[in-house]
Formats: C-alpha cells, structure tokens, sequence
C-alpha cells in the first residue's frame, strides 16, 4: 500500500537519467529564436532606411507664425450673452 509521501515523491515525468533532452533542445529554442529575432531586426532597419523623407503627395508642415494665435480658449465662448 502507497502513503501519501510515496505518491508524492513518485517522479511522473519520465525518466529523467536517461534521454534527458528537455535541456538542450529548450537551449537550441531559445538560441533559435535570439537569432531569428537580430536577423528581423536588420532586415527592418534595412527597409526603414530605403524610405523616402517624404512621400509623393506629402505637404510639408510649416509650424504656425504665432502658436497662440492657433489655440482656442475655451473659456472664450462668443454665443454667451
């Protein structure tokens, strides 16, 4: 008959001495992923900077003369008597 301790201890995961291989291929994931990961990383810097400055059809901003000319109160309501 089992105790309790018993069936705690009972390892359900398989046979870890032998064939161990959840350690190195989570290894070779995580290498393959990093590498992954810096080549797409490039591959869009590389696209990024064969962008125009500016797009046909594009207007330049011009920044306004006076800013406070272009901010409106909104205190400043003209409709009330």
């Amino acid at each position: 008959m089992l105790t309790a301790a018993q069936v705690l201890a009972e390892n359900n995961f398989g046979d870890t001495r032998s064939g161990g291989l959840a350690g190195p291929m989570g290894l070779f994931i995580i290498v393959l992923l990093a590498i992954a990961t810096v080549l797409l990383i490039r591959n869009m810097n590389a696209r990024l900077r064969r962008l125009p400055g500016r797009f046909p059809g594009q207007e330049a901003e011009t920044p306004p003369a006076d800013p406070a000319e272009t901010v409106q109160d909104p205190t400043d309501r003209t409709d009330r008597a």
